[in-house]
Order: structure tokens, then C-alpha cells, then sequence
């Protein structure tokens, strides 16, 4: 190696991932996490793989909900309310 830092140092992953959200955004995901949840059971009898879509996003949104952390503003996407 170069010797060169990268963008992606180990400090910087630890950051990406350190949590995030508050008690009213964990709520917001995991609201999300179970209605995703219901349009996967639902969809499942219309098409298989747009339910594996939706159990998939449910279970992305559950583990924001539970380890506290956003993708989105990990990526410094935040909304004004």
C-alpha cells in the first residue's frame, strides 16, 4: 500500500455506523419495518419476488429501528419538520 489514508478508515466506519436516531425516529422505522411487514404477507399471493422485496425493506427498517441508526442520515440526509 501507499501508505495513503483512504476515504474509508476505521474511524470513519465507526462514525458512518454509530447510531443516530432518537426514541420518535426508532419509532418512525419500526412503524415503517411493520407495514412493510403486512404488504409482504399481502403481496406474497400477487408476486413472490416483489414480496422478497418487501421483507427485505422490513427487515432493513427493523434493524435501523433496533441498533438506532438511518442509512439516510449516515449519509447526512436529514429532513426539516
Amino acid at each position: 500500500m501507499s501508505g495513503k489514508p483512504t476515504s474509508w478508515s476505521a474511524d470513519h466506519v465507526r462514525k458512518f455506523l454509530s447510531p443516530n436516531l432518537q426514541t420518535q425516529g426508532r419509532v418512525a422505522r419500526g412503524t415503517t419495518a411493520l407495514l412493510l411487514s403486512i404488504a409482504a404477507l399481502i403481496s406474497i399471493r400477487i408476486s413472490r419476488p416483489l414480496a422478497l422485496i418487501f421483507l427485505a425493506a422490513s427487515l432493513f427498517s427493523f434493524y435501523e429501528a433496533w441498533r438506532g441508526w438511518c442509512v439516510l442520515r449516515a449519509c447526512g440526509i436529514r429532513t426539516r419538520v
